[in-house]
């Protein structure tokens, strides 16, 4: 029980970054954007790429971290990927989104999202092959936190807990302190009216696709480190990243990043009682109960 309540929080705060970029778009743009969980994968992918790249460049980036399988040069690849992923999320809104928008309506750009997820998933698949990789081949060993009950805790797990918490702490403290921050929660709430007081909606939907696609990116690479890289890692977790945003209420950071714990908690402690095989089933569960108990979320507002 100990150890899959230590595994459901350690995947529930992956899912709530992955999450919180899908229910701002969301919120925003007002439709269901099934692409969000390619960016996943694009940004996990980015920085094997250019891991290996600053690896080249100087070996003394390749040099690991205390403790940890993570060396210096993925961290940065990692910040690089973020910043690559943002930037074409962004472009993919300008150059396909933006004009569904103008031209045609909410079920066309869920359409066309699906479309762009495919892309994105056959282009990866085409690129790096369709084996699972690891960012290290090394055999990281779990340290035992407890014998009775067992708890075995990987370093990298505690590292991928700290990176999540920091992450979502900054977030949290950007929407909450800066008049940047406020702009963006205005244009979700109330575009027409944000506007008015002039806030350019355009710069705020792209600040909104930048930081979906580098919570996506982030998000992404700690799944990797826990578990390896796949171009279908996308589509895995596609259904846990709605079900995350459809339980905190859509357009509730707080509540994507609850909703992300209680979807990671709901499928490990689900494997105590069901077969592993039906696993995937738990996150369509949570949806429909939520929806039919609570249709607008845990902190969702009332239409």
């Amino acid at each position: 029980m100990l150890q899959s309540l230590f595994d459901g929080i350690l995947v529930g705060s992956i899912l709530s970054l992955g999450a919180i970029g899908l229910t701002l778009i969301m919120h925003i743009l007002r439709f269901a954007n099934f692409s969000h969980a390619e960016l996943i994968s694009m940004g996990a992918y980015f920085t094997l790429t250019l891991d290996a790249v600053f690896t080249a460049f100087s070996r003394a980036l390749s040099s690991k971290l205390p403790m940890l399988s993570v060396s210096v040069s993925l961290m940065l690849a990692m910040l690089a990927a973020l910043l690559i992923t943002g930037v074409l999320a962004a472009i993919i809104d300008k150059l396909v989104f933006k004009r569904l928008r103008e031209q045609a309506g909410p079920l066309t750009m869920v359409f066309a999202s699906f479309g762009i997820g495919l892309i994105i998933r056959n282009v990866i698949g085409l690129i790096y092959g369709l084996k699972s990789v690891h960012y290290n081949n090394d055999i990281a060993f779990a340290m035992m936190i407890s014998s009775d009950p067992l708890l075995l805790i990987k370093a990298d797990q505690l590292f991928i807990l700290a990176l999540t918490l920091l992450v979502m702490v900054s977030l949290h403290l950007f929407m909450s302190r800066t008049s940047v921050g406020f702009a963006l929660k205005a244009i979700s709430e109330n575009p027409v009216l944000a506007q008015i007081n002039g806030i350019n909606l355009a710069s705020m939907v792209r600040l909104a696709w930048l930081l979906g696609g580098a919570l996506a990116a982030i998000a992404g690479v700690c799944y990797a480190l826990n578990n390896q890289l796949s171009p279908v890692m996308g589509r895995d977790l596609v259904l846990s990243l709605f079900a995350a945003a459809i339980v905190g209420g859509i357009g509730s950071i707080h509540g994507a990043a609850l909703g992300g714990l209680i979807v990671g908690l709901a499928s490990s402690l689900a494997l105590l009682i069901i077969p592993a095989g039906y696993k995937p089933a738990v996150p369509f569960l949570i949806i429909l109960l939520v929806l039919y108990l609570r249709p607008n979320g845990l902190f969702g507002e009332e239409r």
